[in-house]
């Protein structure tokens, strides 16, 4: 089973772009290469934000049509909300390991 990711970037001209795949490094490359999307290649070099891993395609395709909706006030308050989840993940799971 491949985990899906929703991944959010900051393009060169402060634009946030949304996408999903299977392999954030590559994909973010691709962007960087100007092979990417349409959207990216005239506003590289692009940064990632933040992700989100799906189980599914279709939940990840599901996710980043809702986040395309979004004012960019919104967007910018999702990457806190994912950035803070991955963050306190990665404390449990430290903790852990250090008990």
């Amino acid at each position: 089973m491949k985990n899906w990711y929703v991944y959010i970037v900051r393009c060169k001209d402060g634009t946030y772009y949304t996408g999903i795949t299977t392999n954030i490094e590559r994909r973010i490359d691709e962007h960087n290469s100007g092979q990417g999307a349409k959207y990216t290649r005239s506003r590289t070099p692009v940064e990632l934000e933040e992700f989100k891993r799906f189980s599914s395609r279709s939940n990840a395709t599901k996710e980043e049509c809702r986040i395309k909706k979004l004012t960019r006030v919104k967007k910018e308050r999702l990457i806190g909300e994912w950035r803070m989840e991955r963050l306190r993940s990665k404390h449990v799971i430290d903790q852990t390991i250090k008990e």
